[in-house]
């Protein structure tokens, strides 16, 4: 990989595969900009790529262009090994279907507390690396969960949100990286299911195996629902409020973890029975009107939306 310069903050990218993920990348990048004009952008990307920023004369929005190796253009080649990858001092790796809603000073002073973090919760719902659906009901009735962090001598597991990972330390980011590749490497070990079973998706999951890292290191998350400073929360349709340029965006957001898990349950008619009998219960119900950092389009039947909004943005931007 060629020298490049160090700069104390700033965002990581990457694209390959389809050129949609790079208009993916671009549309995240032009929200960003709404609120952060100073720290750079370096995007990693497959040489088609590059030529294709070059082509629309795109190149301006990023501090730096690099070609992505071979090997790592996929989600475990990449966020198994952003040690390999930290062009700034303090580096904060990002997903291409990502929509920036503020201004994220605040943010960066939180994340100087740590050397290395992924923003999540420190307990796992069920449906984590599992079935998203009714078939969770075996895993809970078998204990799968809990043979597995017995099997590997942990006694949590936390639900990291990959969509937003930091790295300010290389020897921390590899420690993590390594044992998360060994511990993918034993799925078959595990209760988890391949992400590749699931519709719509064709490349493995990176996430269940750091959060499985992250506990047998003893590193803390970043605490993914915090209230009004929470880092990033997910698109669902039904909890988000939004303008078609996503320049005004609240997001519902329930007090109570287990009540806002049921937001995984694709089911409407059964995620909305649910949250309300378990609302009977004092306090169950409380909710929040949130503005994260970021929103993120992680659920795969929930991306239309941005797809479309990135679509209009690389049509005016290559105009």
């Amino acid at each position: 990989m060629a020298e490049i310069e160090k700069k104390k903050e700033g965002y990581v990218y990457t694209s390959y595969g389809d050129q949609k993920y790079l208009r993916h990348v671009v549309a995240s990048v032009s929200t960003l900009r709404r609120y952060d004009q100073k720290r750079p952008v370096t995007i990693y990307c497959s040489d088609d790529h590059v030529q294709m920023l070059e082509k629309n004369d795109l190149s301006d929005l990023f501090d730096q262009i690099i070609v992505l190796p071979t090997g790592n253009r996929s989600i475990t080649g990449f966020k198994h090994n952003v040690y390999q990858f930290m062009p700034y001092e303090k580096n904060l790796y990002m997903d291409s279907d990502i929509v920036w809603c503020k201004n994220p000073n605040v943010l960066w002073k939180r994340l100087e507390t740590y050397s290395f973090t992924i923003s999540g919760n420190h307990i796992a719902d069920g449906f984590f690396g599992g079935p998203k659906g009714v078939g969770i009901i075996a895993d809970i009735v078998l204990r799968r969960r809990k043979k597995t962090l017995e099997k590997f001598g942990l006694t949590y597991l936390n639900r990291v949100q990959t969509g937003m990972m930091y790295s300010s330390d290389r020897e921390t980011a590899e420690k993590v990286c390594k044992t998360a590749s060994e511990f993918l490497s034993n799925r078959d070990k595990t209760h988890f299911r391949s992400r590749k079973c699931e519709s719509g998706r064709t490349q493995e999951t990176c996430e269940w195996s750091l959060g499985m890292a992250l506990s047998k290191l003893e590193i803390p998350i970043l605490p993914w629902l915090n209230g009004y400073e929470s880092p990033q929360l997910d698109y669902i349709e039904d909890y988000t409020e939004h303008n078609p340029d996503f320049t005004a965006i609240v997001c519902t957001l329930y007090n109570d973890r287990f009540v806002y898990d049921f937001k995984a349950i694709q089911i409407k008619w059964l995620r909305k029975f649910l949250i309300s009998f378990f609302s009977l219960v004092p306090g169950k119900g409380d909710y929040m009107k949130v503005t994260p950092y970021c929103l993120h389009f992680g659920w795969h039947h929930q991306k239309q939306p941005f797809y479309d909004f990135a679509d209009r943005v690389w049509e005016e931007m290559t105009k």
